[in-house]
């Protein structure tokens, strides 16, 4: 099942009869991490616990549980070539029945590590800025989208939380240390404004801008006479999306600039 397409809330809904698994734990190279969960209902899944045939053998296991003919709680999987998998690792599963107590744990669960997830801030709503927030939605991040224009920030994906104002850049010194910020508006003298304030800061993640070599070298040249430094000016991604790829549709500038932003706030969390 599409997560996008179906989020927990209506799959919880929708499935009154249902099974969570969760890996406990984990020895070796593992295609998840302890703590993932799937659900398991009689027809359908939410969620994955890596895929494969370990994946498969949790399902029949849950659905086992739910028609009365099976007792197991857990399962010890060696991922080896027993069952077609070539990790190495093993992997012990838990499974609980999804009834009142259960659905109500594992809702203040997600709940909390919703609360804890990265945030990634995108100034801007037009095609970029949209195709972004769809790329993000995927992602376990928080995003925002912030515009001064009504008519495009009604065309943004609901799956990030909408800011209408007028002065965007007075926004900035109140985004959560740790988080990306992308600049993507319509007008390169906002953008210069909101970049100022973000690089201002020492301790965002990231901080990108749409854009190409010479606005970059303009924003260089503005941002030393409004007082930022090298090491400042450094830390700005412009253009966004790297040069791996020269394609330039709104899609796939989005996918790369997805990547970016990964691998900054991994980097920010191990250090």
């Amino acid at each position: 099942m599409n997560y996008a397409a179906d989020s927990l809330e209506a799959f919880l809904e929708r499935e009154y009869k249902l099974v969570v698994v969760e890996i406990k734990q984990t020895f070796g190279s593992t295609p998840r991490e302890a703590g993932a969960i799937m659900l398991v209902s009689p027809t359908d899944t939410h969620g994955t616990i890596g895929g494969g045939q370990m994946e498969h053998l949790a399902i029949d296991n849950a659905r086992a549980l739910l028609a009365g003919v099976s007792d197991q709680l857990e399962m010890d999987i060696p991922l080896g070539p027993d069952i077609g998998q070539c990790c190495g690792g093993r992997v012990i599963l838990s499974f609980r029945i999804g009834d009142e107590a259960s659905r109500a744990a594992l809702d203040a669960r997600l709940k909390k590590r919703l609360e804890s997830l990265p945030e990634v801030w995108l100034f801007g709503a037009g095609h970029v800025g949209r195709a972004l927030a769809d790329a993000l939605l995927l992602l376990p991040l928080k995003t925002y989208a912030v515009e001064t224009r009504k008519s495009e920030l009604d065309l943004m994906s609901a799956g990030a939380s909408h800011r209408l104002v007028a002065i965007p850049e007075a926004m900035v010194k109140d985004i959560a240390p740790g988080s990306a910020v992308v600049i993507l508006t319509h007008d390169h003298a906002l953008d210069f404004l909101i970049a100022r304030e973000a690089l201002a800061r020492d301790d965002l993640a990231y901080v990108g801008m749409i854009g190409s070599k010479a606005k970059r070298a303009t924003f260089a040249s503005w941002a030393r006479k409004e007082g930022l430094g090298d090491d400042a000016i450094g830390r700005l991604v412009l253009p966004i999306g790297g040069k791996a790829v020269s394609d330039k549709r709104p899609a796939v500038i989005a996918a790369m600039t997805s990547a970016e932003i990964l691998v900054a706030l991994e980097r920010r969390k191990r250090n």
